[in-house]
């Protein structure tokens, strides 16, 4: 029963006891044990603060990532717009030079046959020419073979002349 009932010396030991345990931690133990939660506590709360740093920076850089890459999708639909428009006046221009190399071999080549007719024709008509020649001198031969016939003739020509 001794246990269940203490007695006055042990409550009074074991009070002092206490007390003197409370005194040397509070002197010893108990600022360095808050220092050390308040630093804890301070380390917490910058890593916090760090952390919450963090995540605005990485919001501000994932929107000037996000403005990097409009800028860039803006950049190359340009690059893009640029080339077509200058494939479109390459295409016009060789479409234009090579209409403008067709109408010069076409006008060339109309003058080239123009050309060729008017020999074909000036060719034609001494062909032509020498020919009415040669049947006018046939014609002269056999219906001039008799003196009496070269006289009407020369005074029918006489009388033409005359008339003119």
């Amino acid at each position: 029963m001794e246990l269940v009932t203490p007695g006055i010396g042990l409550i009074f030991w074991t009070t002092v006891i206490f007390l003197i345990v409370l005194l040397l931690l509070r002197a010893f133990a108990w600022k360095p044990i808050l220092n050390a939660v308040k630093a804890r506590e301070d380390s917490i709360k910058g890593a916090l603060n760090a952390a919450e740093k963090a995540k605005s920076d990485m919001q501000k850089l994932q929107a000037g990532n996000e403005k990097i890459l409009q800028e860039a999708k803006a950049e190359r639909e340009a690059i893009i717009k640029e080339a077509r428009e200058m494939r479109e006046t390459i295409i016009n221009d060789a479409k234009e030079k090579t209409s403008q190399e067709t109408q010069k071999m076409i006008e060339a080549a109309r003058l080239k046959i123009e050309n060729q007719k008017q020999l074909a024709m000036v060719e034609m008509k001494e062909h032509i020419t020498l020919l009415s020649f040669e049947i006018a001198e046939k014609i002269l031969k056999t219906k001039l073979s008799n003196e009496m016939e070269q006289k009407e003739l020369i005074s029918r020509m006489m009388d033409d002349i005359a008339l003119n």
